[in-house]
């Protein structure tokens, strides 16, 4: 190998000139007593593996707990993402003052399989999905204590918003098919009925719902169990009128709201054959604050509540990863007996 000062003069005027080579270890003179060799170095991992190491994430273990005060149950669970968020694995229970263990639930959730385990029923569910190209989709769920499941094949048509599914059970059933389209659905499957004679019967049992804009209103039409329901949703930016009405049976309904400010809002709902109805107040404060006061006729109940934390938001997005439920019952015929209860739910990520 060329001298360094060769290949830089400055090198000569500004280092003295370098060592003597070391002898290689097969010829390297043995230690004289009283010195010592210098401790072995760690090795370190090769150059070229530094940069994927440096990328390597631990799993973050996220714990969430609930506490309600009424069943003065705590629900938890404990969560953390695998294999670069590609799968997440979950454990479920419950526990209640006495520190008992109810209802544990393991699972492991990815794109294309789900499996739930039940600790206390010994069972698991499997659920699968599998797309076979960009228009054809195959699920399978599976019970396997039960021995029972379902095969459904859903394929996407031609025309935009059109599909077509078939679903079977497993391992006996009559298939049904659903016919999906851009203002509803309607499947179709046959059943078996008993008549007086203790004879089973087959007939084809026809379900399905559609929607279409009617002025300035959606109107939706719900057929299933052989009862239509009519319903016509009105909204603007104030006001909110929904009547509905079932038939054969006749029974009528109508929800109404109106928003008086961007946090204030008032909602009342009343059915025509009960004559029960109820009212609900909702004030919000912010985002993270919410105040609802409401009336029940038919249990003869009025409630308040306030939550601290958005209400219909992930635990994850409120301040400090929690939320907070005060609500106070009062019964209509027993005030004395009112009831106040809390419920509150945080979550930790490690």
């Amino acid at each position: 190998m060329a001298d360094p000062s060769l290949r830089n003069p400055s090198l000569i005027m500004s280092h003295p000139p370098p060592p003597p080579s070391s002898p290689s270890p097969s010829t390297s003179p043995t230690p004289q007593s009283g010195t010592t060799s210098e401790p072995p170095q760690p090795s370190k991992p090769p150059c070229y593996l530094l940069p994927f190491l440096k990328n390597v994430n631990r799993p973050k273990l996220r714990v969430t707990s609930e506490f309600d005060s009424d069943s003065l149950q705590f629900v938890n669970k404990v969560s953390c993402k695998l294999f670069d968020n590609l799968a997440k694995l979950k454990l479920s229970f419950q526990n209640n003052s006495q520190r008992e263990v109810s209802q544990p639930q393991v699972s492991l959730t990815s794109k294309y399989l789900s499996v739930l385990y039940d600790l206390e029923e010994k069972n698991t569910f499997v659920k699968s999905t599998v797309d076979v190209s960009p228009r054809l989709q195959l699920r399978a769920l599976h019970n396997v204590k039960a021995q029972q499941g379902e095969v459904a094949m859903e394929a996407n048509l031609a025309e935009p918003g059109y599909s077509l599914e078939l679903a079977s059970p497993v391992p006996l059933g009559y298939p049904r098919a659903t016919l999906k389209f851009p203002l509803g659905e309607v499947s179709i499957q046959e059943k078996e009925e008993e008549e007086e004679e203790k004879s089973n019967k087959r007939v084809l049992s026809v379900n399905g719902i559609l929607k279409r804009q009617v002025m300035s209103g959606v109107c939706t039409a719900l057929y299933t169990d052989e009862e239509l329901r009519l319903k016509y949703a009105y909204k603007d930016d104030a006001l909110s009128f929904i009547p509905s009405i079932s038939l054969p049976s006749n029974a009528a309904s109508f929800a109404f709201k109106r928003r008086f400010s961007p946090s204030d809002k008032l909602s009342y709902w009343y059915n025509l054959d009960s004559n029960m109805w109820s009212a609900v107040y909702k004030r919000t404060y912010g985002k993270d604050y919410k105040f609802k006061a409401g009336y029940d006729s038919e249990v003869r109940l009025g409630w308040a509540s306030l939550w601290v934390g958005d209400e219909d938001g992930k635990v994850k997005t409120t301040p400090m990863k929690m939320k907070v439920q005060f609500m106070l019952q009062v019964p209509q015929d027993d005030i004395k007996t009112s009831v106040l209860m809390f419920r509150v739910k945080k979550r930790w990520d490690i």
